[in-house]
């Protein structure tokens, strides 16, 4: 594990662009996970900034997103497959037909999980998977539970995460109910995982996270098993690894 404490948002986003640029570089055809929310913002501005300089291209690589919302067809702006365009892929080279993200219309949303996940394992391993960390300690949409599921699912939500994701919908009522997530263990799989924590709110949840007991109450606290983790956080959120 590889924890770094940044001073500035600037210097994280920095940072953290920097590293999957430099996977692409190194390696085109590199698969990333890839996710949403207000932390993965900056450093998205920081991928398209490099591209813009001509110093990467993502035509030969391939994304996997970590979740979508059930019920929210890809043309919603709050869904994520608009998220993504907005915030990256409308302004890099990627492919379409190698940006996969699941799709929250699926007439059986249980046989989208299934083709997601055969999609993910034609692939083999992610070479690098990007997370954000929920106030309770969910990854992707993994919330806490008494066990977890290995592959993609449908999750219902927690009102704790609905409630943070309140702010970005017209109204609470408004934020669905469910959604579909990568499972942890297909995240755990991932050659290198990249976890992104930002602000004071999180510091508490990202120390027991990581420094905490290993349990499915708090699903980030099974990034301690993964080989290859490098957390990023700001100052605030940083403030108990001091």
């Amino acid at each position: 594990m590889n924890i770094l404490t940044f001073p500035t948002d600037a210097e994280l986003n920095e940072a953290g662009a920097g590293i999957i640029t430099g996977l692409v570089q190194t390696k085109p055809n590199a698969v990333l996970g890839l996710a949403t929310g207000s932390t993965p913002i900056g450093i998205y501005k920081e991928m398209i900034r490099t591209f813009r300089k001509n110093m990467v291209s993502y035509k030969q690589a391939t994304t996997f997103n970590l979740d979508e919302y059930v019920g929210l067809p890809a043309a919603d702006p709050q869904s994520y497959a608009y998220y993504m365009r907005e915030h990256l892929f409308d302004h890099i080279d990627a492919s379409p037909e190698r940006t996969h993200i699941p799709s929250g219309t699926a007439a059986d949303p249980e046989a989208e999980c299934k083709r997601y996940d055969e999609l993910l394992e034609s692939y083999g391993q992610i070479d690098l998977q990007l997370l954000g960390l929920g106030h309770n300690g969910h990854i992707g949409f993994n919330e806490p539970d008494h066990s977890l599921i290995r592959g993609t699912h449908v999750v219902k939500l927690s009102d704790q995460t609905r409630d943070a994701n309140a702010r970005f919908f017209e109204s609470p009522e408004r934020v669905p109910t469910h959604a579909i997530t990568m499972g942890v263990g297909t995240i755990l799989k991932a050659k290198t995982i990249l976890l992104v924590v930002k602000g004071a709110d999180k510091a508490d949840i990202v120390h027991r996270a990581l420094t905490g007991e290993i349990t499915t109450e708090c699903p980030a606290s099974l990034l301690q098993t993964h080989p290859h983790l490098v957390v990023l956080l700001d100052a605030e959120a940083g403030r108990h690894f001091r």
